[in-house]
């Protein structure tokens, strides 16, 4: 199995899992971040940093791009052009706002599809279709596990 099939296979076991923000607990509740915090546990290892408590609008106010600089730090960054499924997607959801939501990229080609949490839906996975394809501002692959 390749790091990506890796990757997807962990995700597509919170799907289901509800949404509650800050949380990070496969089958009782998880936002974005948790959702990928929980990949990384499992395929990784301890985090490499502790994350701090947010808000759910990621420091919109102040306009600091914390979710993306903590991704620059501990993932592996990759063209946007360079599509692989395991992919960590990073969206920036409003025009001019800091990027804000993640996901992982599952399928790739004719028809992908990426799996994520939000708001009363819990974690799903989605098409990637052009409005949200449209919204990605940078991907990421998983380093190796410890």
């Amino acid at each position: 199995m390749t790091r990506g099939e890796e990757v997807v296979a962990e995700a597509r076991r919170w799907i289901g899992t509800q949404y509650c923000h800050q949380a990070s607990r496969l089958g009782a509740g998880t936002d974005c971040l948790g959702l990928l915090r929980g990949v990384w546990q499992a395929l990784v290892g301890c985090e490499p940093e502790v994350i701090p408590a947010y808000t759910q609008d990621w420091s919109e106010p102040g306009g600091q791009e914390d979710m993306l600089a903590a991704a620059e730090r501990w993932l592996l960054a990759k063209p946007l052009a360079q599509v692989s499924g395991g992919d960590v997607l990073v969206f920036r959801m409003r025009q001019g706002f800091v990027a804000k939501h993640v996901g992982i990229a599952a399928e790739i080609g004719d028809h992908p599809t990426f799996i994520h949490a939000y708001t009363g839906h819990g974690v799903v996975e989605t098409a990637l279709s052009a409005p949200w394809a449209r919204r990605i501002v940078a991907r990421f692959e998983f380093p190796k596990g410890a």
